[in-house]
């Protein structure tokens, strides 16, 4: 809202000192960072004291986990404090007319909105279950498909694959794309090509970092090319759905899912700036995706969240995000991804979502199989999701390593580091040919 007061003043002739700075996207970037970590940690503080006197507390089940039980009434749903400083921020610095802030903010809304049907249902009914696992992958699903169909079919989100530069000419990018492109043409920097809907993504490990969903076709024509939107469009379902979970599994130790969670943050709004950048993306040789810069904003408002959440969250946790707020974090993660085309990075990039996610998936598929060949179920870790196996010590698994349980803080700590390895190994893929 902000954004466009200044923008209104411009066109009517007001002139206020500083106006200028918020045509740069790093200094929105920045003031949204900023914002978003004090309204976490300063608003956060009643909030968290509204909730407990709402009594809204967690119910721990009994897992046989060190120090588990003392968690039990810590106040939960602490994803309100999430989701208020996300949207307060973008709502007053970022371009609203932004096609990618708009699914962004929609993807937000809708995410809250199941996580915290979730939460209400387990805290004020008193069910455990919370919605069911079908319910919850319908609205996934459907917000999924909301972003799939604007992909495919919206004329604001487009790509240019190639640009052409002039030597020792930098443009700074502003949250406009297509004024920067307007610009730089005049300067004679860009080269005019048409924008094109294209079903291509950044892949790493290939000289252009590039691949296209058409490749998986076995058609050709007409009818394959319905097919390669059908099948581009099924994996961003996947993915955002994917993601979705995958965060929400992970929530499991206080501050675990907070912490990577932000560390993927801030590449993603990293990816997000080059690819909406025409220097960056030519240097790098990725696509230039007109507009995608603003979505370095949001990430940047998504990322001061977290780190402001964390203050209350790390170990020992005074609040808990609830899927309130786990089930958000992730689903942005998801669209986020496929909206600057890097979703086949995830895997790498989301390593510990991915390594946890498939962690449950094997120790169910095993205790199943086990149970059915010899009458009694057995596990490959001693619990899953994989950061309670450090939990752990006694039980009967295939793994045994480490011997003895780890401090909840330690662990913690340790995935933090292995995500920070893994944002670094991310972001040199780019250059790696």
């Amino acid at each position: 809202m902000i954004y466009h007061l200044i923008e209104y003043l411009k066109e009517i002739g007001i002139d206020i000192p500083g106006q200028g700075l918020f045509g740069y996207l790093s200094f929105r970037a920045i003031i949204s960072f900023t914002t978003a970590l004090l309204i976490s940690i300063f608003a956060g503080r009643r909030i968290i004291r509204w909730i407990q006197r709402k009594q809204i507390g967690e119910e721990i089940r009994d897992l046989g986990l060190e120090g588990q039980m003392q968690k039990k009434g810590t106040p939960t749903m602490g994803g309100i404090i999430i989701f208020l400083s996300i949207i307060v921020p973008v709502l007053l610095f970022a371009d609203l007319t932004n096609i990618y802030t708009i699914l962004l903010i929609v993807s937000t809304i809708w995410f809250f909105i199941i996580g915290f049907a979730d939460d209400y249902i387990k805290v004020f009914r008193k069910n455990k279950e919370g919605m069911s696992e079908k319910g919850k992958l319908i609205a996934q699903g459907v917000l999924g498909l909301v972003i799939a169909l604007a992909v495919c079919f919206s004329d604001d989100i487009v790509v240019r694959e190639k640009v052409n530069l002039q030597d020792n000419i930098a443009i700074e990018a502003t949250s406009d794309s297509t004024s920067i492109a307007a610009a730089a043409g005049i300067a004679g920097v860009v080269e005019n090509h048409d924008v094109i809907k294209s079903t291509k993504t950044t892949i790493p490990f290939i000289k252009s970092h590039e691949f296209d969903y058409k490749w998986l076709s076995p058609f050709k024509g007409k009818f394959g090319w319905y097919c390669k939107w059908a099948i581009y469009m099924l994996m961003i379902i996947i993915v955002i759905t994917a993601c979705s979970n995958g965060v929400n599994l992970t929530d499991g130790m206080d501050g675990l899912a907070t912490g990577t969670s932000a560390i993927v943050g801030v590449v993603l709004g990293i990816f997000a700036w080059l690819s909406g950048n025409i220097l960056n993306a030519e240097y790098l040789n990725i696509m230039y995706i007109p507009g995608s810069g603003e979505i370095a904003v949001f990430m940047s408002a998504f990322v001061g969240a977290l780190i402001g959440f964390l203050w209350y969250n790390s170990f020992p946790a005074q609040v808990f995000m609830g899927d309130t707020g786990s089930l958000m974090l992730g689903g942005i993660i998801g669209v986020c991804a496929v909206l600057i085309r890097k979703e086949l990075l995830l895997p790498i990039l989301c390593g510990i979502f991915f390594v946890e996610s498939l962690s449950v998936i094997m120790q169910r598929f095993y205790f199943k199989y086990t149970k059915k060949k010899y009458g009694e179920g057995r596990r490959i870790f001693r619990m899953a999701p994989l950061h309670h196996h450090y939990q752990k010590e006694g039980v009967p698994a295939l793994i045994q390593w480490p011997k003895k349980a780890l401090p909840e803080a330690k662990i913690v700590t340790r995935f933090w580091i292995c995500g920070m390895i893994l944002a670094v190994i991310t972001i040199a893929l780019l250059k790696i040919r």
